[in-house]
């Protein structure tokens, strides 16, 4: 049995004198312990309102949640508020996308790490102190008890989400979600974060959704990858497959709009047309429509089922790509 099973996720946002907004329509994925499953796509299309509904963090009255996420054998979505709390920090944890708005500004570091110490191991004093430099250090943080009486703008970038990751990591979570971890760190720190990571699922064994649009970080790091467009899953595979023989256009898009180092010098990217906003309504058909360079009149029919083909990929597409179409593309 999964450590996480989401089934039939929705988030829809409701908002007086206006049409709802469905920002996550019918997700459903699984998790194992010790497995890291990533959730890709552009901005927009629901992975992050993905993330905050299972760690219950959508706040105010105007969105309705559906489905179930069943963790360890308890639907998160139907917890009490205080339950919840018990579980986020301890056996569940996120890392935020953007460490300097996720960290207190004018509280010392040392205060927001003790306090998860405080909450979920009843740790106090010195003993609490000296357990949040440990993890400090654990996580690469040079001097980390001189870090910990510093404020968050004290702190380089980097060095900002390796907080994060160390607060995530102080009660040893069996779920850990990364919410875009490597945005805007330059490309060497972006390498030690996504190493720190893997380590953590290695070492302890946790399981690790990685949420992310950067198809490169996927690569080096998760072993089943869903694709996610307006909301729903257009494509779920394994890691290798889903490079080496991408099914839905849009993926194939994803893909296109990588630079690679071994590219002719001066080849141009192949982006993908239009944006995000430019799509139609599920019922009507696939929302990537207007945006595909193989869409046929198939594609307007109606709601697309979520198929599987014989190489074990699901995807949800009347025209898929296939190594012929991509052969004929070619020639």
């Amino acid at each position: 049995m999964s450590l996480l099973n989401v089934e039939e996720l929705s988030v829809t946002f409701t908002q007086r004198g206006k049409p709802d907004v469905r920002a996550v329509d019918g997700v459903s994925f699984s998790v194992d312990e010790g497995e890291v499953v990533g959730l890709v796509g552009e901005s927009g299309c629901g992975k992050s309102v993905t993330s905050l509904a299972l760690m219950g963090l959508l706040r105010g009255k105007n969105f309705k949640v559906g489905g179930k996420a069943v963790f360890d054998g308890v639907d998160l979505l139907s917890l009490k508020a205080d339950r919840m709390r018990d579980l986020r920090g301890s056996a569940m944890a996120m890392i935020f996308q953007d460490p300097l708005s996720s960290l207190n500004p004018v509280i010392p570091l040392g205060v927001q790490v003790t306090e998860i110490l405080q909450r979920h191991r009843g740790m106090r004093g010195e003993a609490a102190r000296k357990e949040a430099a440990s993890l400090l250090d654990r996580v690469g943080i040079p001097d980390p008890t001189r870090r910990l009486k510093e404020y968050p703008h004290q702190l380089s970038g980097g060095m900002r989400q390796r907080a994060l990751i160390a607060m995530a990591v102080a009660c040893a979570p069996r779920l850990l979600i990364a919410d875009e971890p490597t945005t805007a760190l330059d490309v060497t720190i972006q390498a030690q974060i996504l190493e720190l990571l893997s380590e953590l699922v290695d070492t302890q064994g946790t399981a690790l959704l990685m949420i992310t649009h950067d198809l490169g970080v996927v690569a080096g790091l998760c072993d089943d990858i869903n694709v996610l467009y307006a909301g729903r899953v257009v494509e779920a595979a394994a890691r290798r497959p889903l490079f080496a023989d991408p099914t839905h256009p849009y993926t194939v898009g994803l893909l296109g709009s990588i630079p690679r180092l071994d590219a002719p010098r001066g080849e141009k990217l192949t982006p993908i047309r239009g944006s995000v906003n430019d799509n139609i309504p599920w019922s009507k058909g696939c929302a990537f429509a207007p945006r595909c360079d193989h869409y046929t009149m198939d594609c307007l029919s109606g709601p697309p089922e979520l198929r599987e083909s014989t190489s074990g990929h699901r995807y949800r597409c009347a025209n898929p790509i296939t190594n012929a179409t991509n052969a004929e593309a070619t020639t």
